[in-house]
């Protein structure tokens, strides 16, 4: 299924990040999830309309709650799984 992966490198966790993400997946209809990963990062992988990849991402990039990011890379792929919601993974 064709999905938008994306890491979030800088301060990402302690700041509701997750939470405010999982808000904005939901009002563009998007699922899949978003999780902690090593150094403070994130991963996002958000699927359904591929025409809304690029709302979440601008989203992300100009909105989202982050006190300090270094850098934000996102790309399309084909995941083998699907997923009935965003959820947040820890």
């Amino acid at each position: 299924m064709k999905s938008l992966h994306g890491i979030v490198k800088g301060k990402v966790q302690g700041g509701n990040f997750q939470g405010w993400l999982q808000k904005q997946a939901e009002v563009l209809g998007l699922t899949g999830w978003v999780r902690n990963i090593a150094d403070g990062e994130a991963e996002i992988l958000a699927q359904g309309d591929p025409a809304k990849f690029k709302d979440f991402e601008d989203m992300v990039r100009n909105e989202a709650p982050l006190p300090e990011v270094d850098e934000i890379r996102f790309e399309e792929i084909d995941h083998d799984k699907t997923f009935d919601v965003f959820q947040m993974r820890g």
